[in-house]
């Protein structure tokens, strides 16, 4: 008996990502030659939609674009990936989001990102989307929109009992009502020093940012720590988990394609170590790949990643 597709609403952002491969990411002052360049639909709420999507979930986007080329190109590609766009405006106030992204040889990047319509995201916006949030099986957020209106997502999804997925990035400092309904937290080290005030930068101290997420109220943290992997708090247990070996090519969106694809775990009713090892295999895959959204795999693409 085939499993009941999860239904998903992500709460964020989606950008038109610009994309230049390089040697190197230059240094402030220098001008560097470039070489390939991409124009392909980005943002961190759009890349995990599309992210879950690909993998067979249910989708509902809630999102502002620029009613603009960028906009409307991103809008297409949202059908095509099977993302429900019932929730997603076109504002005429503000231009589409843009990121600017350049990608060095080892697959490192460096991001700009203009907000655009993202900023006029709003509460109501996300109150039009509240029967969908309150039927859901997880909900997702970042914080590339309004903190106002990512805390009217996480209030809607944990009244109805819904596990709330926060993706705290760009980082930035939050408030304690925010982060304790939140069910899982994914920052990566930079996103965990600015919440908690430690360095990130070995397995001790990664510990101890998770204890103090979780003192604060977080029900789970899911710390990504890039090529090394992620490390899983809960409360009960504590656990390093060593990331996937494969040759990088691009990693702009690893992070997304991780909560992303979490979240389908959570919403079939997986452990959420369970839920974490599916999304390290699935974010695995995304480096492997120049672009954002199309770095992100479907269920057979990752089958065969995973047997090879």
């Amino acid at each position: 008996m085939a499993e009941p597709v999860p239904q998903i609403v992500v709460v964020g952002s989606s950008n038109m990502d610009l994309v230049v491969k390089s040697p190197r990411i230059p240094v402030p002052g220098e001008t560097i030659l470039g070489g390939d360049f991409l124009m392909v639909p980005g943002g961190k709420g759009a890349n995990q939609a599309v992210a879950a999507a690909k993998l067979g979930a249910r989708v509902f986007f809630v999102a502002r674009l620029g009613n603009d080329l960028f906009g409307r190109k991103s809008l297409e590609n949202f059908r095509l990936e099977g993302v429900d766009t019932t929730y997603v405006a076109l504002t005429s106030d503000a231009p589409s989001g843009v990121a600017l992204i350049t990608v060095d040889e080892a697959g490192n990047n460096a991001i700009v990102v203009a907000p655009g319509a993202n900023a006029r995201l709003s509460v109501e916006d996300v109150r039009r989307a509240e029967t969908q949030i309150r039927s859901a099986g997880a909900v997702i957020a970042q914080l590339e929109v309004p903190i106002a209106t990512v805390q009217c997502a996480a209030e809607i999804a944990d009244e109805a009992g819904i596990p709330f997925i926060l993706n705290p990035a760009p980082a930035q400092r939050l408030g304690s009502g925010l982060l304790a309904k939140v069910a899982v937290l994914t920052p990566n080290e930079i996103e965990a020093q600015i919440l908690t005030g430690i360095e990130v930068v070995d397995d001790r101290s990664a510990r101890e940012a998770a204890r103090k997420l979780l003192g604060i109220g977080v029900k789970a943290v899911i710390l990504t720590l890039g090529s090394k992997g992620f490390l899983l708090a809960d409360g009960n247990t504590t656990e390093l988990v060593s990331a996937l070996q494969v040759k990088a090519v691009d990693a702009t969106a690893a992070g997304d394609a991780f909560t992303g694809s979490l979240a389908i775990g959570l919403a079939q009713g997986q452990r959420l170590r369970e839920a974490a090892l599916f999304a390290n295999r699935v974010a695995a895959f995304s480096v492997t790949r120049l672009g954002a959204q199309p770095s992100m795999p479907t269920r057979r693409e990752l089958e065969e990643f995973t047997a090879s």
